[in-house]
């Protein structure tokens, strides 16, 4: 029984007084079905698993659109309703991982020979069930049972306090400037999104914010070398003890114990580390590896960066007159080089890529790979009016659907991401439920008469989080915690989002997702070839910048001495003298807003980026050899890797798609660090 139309959040029926108490009286059903379902005594598939599939759902329908609006529309009472949310769920989920009734039923159920378990999606869903159990602790005595749990609940906290600093402190700041001369060098299209941001708080003239697309405006074109700096130590500084805000959202102290929390909670799974409790559920084997990884990309990355420093020092002297080239002048000078040396301007390539033009393009180029049609619906619940919603559908029959939300605006978390709305599983009734994807990006809005315009980066940020949505919603599988994104290995997790991004490179592409906004010309071929020229602009550097991002993160985690603010700081500091080529000025605080590996699911596993970057590299090499738009390869791609969720090993996907394992040969060819 296949549902013909995805069963879409109601948003405006979600009231925040009563999202508590319908939690409540769901974690109160959530733990008598498994209190009856702990006693079957022959327990299958039928009986047992897909009831507690079910269960696990249902609180997963429920709570998804709450915490989505946490981030996308912020607000006092919200936020404390979710952390509260948060406190309960993260209390359940200790509960259940410390069910010894519970799990002895899982091990009847792995006993049991007529258990009904057939699939390979079936047989990792229990495997993984029985490896979560013990990562749950529960083999612990009762007395370190109870600490794991508090230790647990106190890192939910962590999280969201650690989350809600770097959201305040981002809107806490703010400089009015009313003399446009005075941000002389912003191009006309980011000085209307100042105004934007002016009129929007009943000013005149122009607002500097530090929502991302002002300060990446700013800190780019701002001829004022003061100003850049004004904005770049507010930036760098958030939720710190430096800076303008000093000390008012410091995430210090919080920084310091969540990694001593980790590291306890390790110990007690038996654990040199919590970097080796990361690695338990991901492709890499050890810290060695990863950190020996990460040094030998460095290593390579490093004579390229050292040369694109000194040319920008040069230019920057030359110039500029910048004798010591800083921090807050490397966008800039970096801007001014690639309009100089490559005949490109980014801000002139943005009118080359409009929103709508980019996205036709988009979901052409994922219409013609992957055999589907992509509708946009209007009858749906909005929770903002610039949120869009679209189908997926294949030989007519509906099979995914995910929600837009692309522009930046106030009371929405910074940065980029693909989130589940529903999942694909087959319901205890046989009826099968459709994937639903939250896609959210912070671009600029239209302004004026001007449409939404993409810089060539944000086309591949939304062709990455788009690639996140079509691994989440073209999945085969029918398993709940096998299906999409669920369960695959966090460092294979990004291989076709950075799979997508390779498209966005490619001239039969480009031309599918480029036109003028206003006279509809096609990009110029003198401007494609200066941007694919450009492609590998400062790639060493960028290199060196996410090693020493990945490096820092494993070693923090990887060092259980470390449990303050201040080691974290002294362990930075070492890794950018081994890594970086510009290290930043001493009130940088870059940590404390790292949201990925302090609130998000990233600690211990930054490293994933460049790892699947390997895998994804790789991957697209079998386009280049094959036929950009060879079908059997397309086909491959969809059956070996979207397709499959967490049924197998992503080392076994990869090897199927592409005849052997992964080379690192692929991605240092695309940087244009292979030798």
């Amino acid at each position: 029984m296949q549902q013909t139309h995805p069963s879409l959040p109601i948003f405006s029926n979600i009231d925040i007084a009563t999202i508590e108490t319908q939690l409540d009286a769901m974690l109160a059903d959530s733990r008598k079905t498994i209190d009856t379902l702990a006693t079957v005594e022959q327990p299958d598939w039928q009986n047992f698993a897909l009831p507690l599939q079910n269960m696990d759902m249902a609180l997963e329908d429920f709570f998804s659109p709450i915490s989505h609006l946490n981030g996308v529309k912020n607000n006092d009472e919200l936020r404390d309703v979710y952390q509260n949310c948060i406190a309960k769920l993260t209390e359940y989920g200790s509960e259940v991982g410390q069910n010894a009734a519970l799990f002895a039923a899982y091990e009847r159920l792995a006993a049991n020979p007529e258990n009904g378990i057939d699939t390979a999606a079936q047989h990792q869903w229990l495997a993984h069930a029985l490896r979560d159990f013990r990562l749950s602790g529960i083999a612990l005595p009762e007395e370190q049972q109870t600490r794991f749990k508090a230790i647990n609940a106190r890192l939910a906290e962590l999280g969201q306090t650690f989350s809600n600093h770097v959201l305040d402190a981002t809107h806490a700041w703010h400089k009015h400037i009313t003399d446009k001369n005075a941000l002389a060098g912003l191009p006309e299209s980011a000085l209307q999104m100042l105004a934007q941001q002016a009129e929007t708080r009943d000013k005149d003239g122009y607002l500097l914010t530090l929502d991302f697309p002002v300060y990446h405006a700013v800190i780019t074109y701002a001829d004022d070398r003061a100003l850049r700096q004004e904005i770049y130590q507010a930036f760098m500084t958030r939720a710190s003890d430096q800076g303008p805000q000093a000390g008012e959202f410091d995430n210090s102290e919080y920084m310091g114990e969540t990694l001593a929390l980790r590291h306890e909670l390790a110990g007690l799974l038996d654990f040199s580390s919590y970097a080796e409790r990361s690695l338990a559920t991901k492709m890499a084997d050890s810290v060695a590896q990863v950190t020996g990884f990460l040094r030998e990309l460095g290593t390579k990355a490093r004579p390229y960066a050292e040369k694109e420093l000194a040319t920008l020092r040069t230019y920057a002297q030359e110039t500029c007159g910048i004798d010591d080239l800083q921090s807050w002048d490397f966008s800039y000078i970096s801007e001014k080089y690639r309009q100089s040396y490559f005949a490109l301007s980014d801000e002139k390539l943005r009118e080359y890529f409009p929103l709508t033009k980019v996205l036709d393009g988009l979901f052409a180029l994922t219409e013609q790979m992957f055999a589907v049609s992509i509708t946009e619906e209007t009858d749906f619940d909005h929770y903002h009016p610039d949120v869009r919603f679209f189908t997926i559908r294949r030989d007519g029959q509906c099979v995914a659907g995910f929600y837009l939300d692309l522009y930046a605006r106030q009371h929405k978390r910074g940065g980029a991401w693909m989130a589940d709305c529903r999942s694909r599983y087959v319901r205890a009734d046989g009826g099968e439920e459709i994937p639903v994807a939250f896609l959210v990006c912070n671009f600029r809005p239209a302004t004026g008469d001007q449409p939404a315009l993409l810089g060539h980066g944000e086309v591949t940020t939304l062709f990455h989080e788009f690639g996140h949505g079509l691994h989440h919603m073209l999945t085969a599988q029918k398993v709940a915690g096998i299906s999409g994104i669920a369960g695959v290995e966090w460092d294979a997790v990004e291989l076709p989002s950075q799979f997508m991004e390779n498209w966005c490179w490619q001239a039969e592409t480009i031309a599918m997702i480029s036109q003028h906004f206003e006279t509809g010309e096609a990009l110029p071929a003198t401007m494609l070839d200066a941007m694919l020229a450009a492609k590998n602009f400062n790639e060493g550097l960028m290199t060196l910048r996410q090693v020493e991002f990945a490096l820092f993160d494993m070693l923090i985690h990887a060092d259980t001495s470390i449990t303050s603010a201040k080691q974290i700081q002294v362990t930075l500091d070492n890794v950018r003298r081994e890594v970086a080529v510009l290290s930043p000025p001493t009130f940088v605080r870059f940590q404390h807003g790292f949201s990925h590996i302090f609130a998000g699911g990233y600690a211990a596993g930054y490293f994933s980026y460049k790892w699947a970057e390997v895998l994804s590299a790789d991957a697209f090499a079998a386009f280049e050899e094959n036929g950009l738009f060879d079908k059997p390869t397309s086909q491959a791609f969809l059956h070996e890797i979207l397709e499959v969720g967490s049924s197998r090993p992503a080392a076994e996907s990869f090897e199927a798609f592409r005849g052997r394992a992964p080379s690192i040969d692929a991605l240092l060819r695309h940087g244009g660090l292979a030798a």
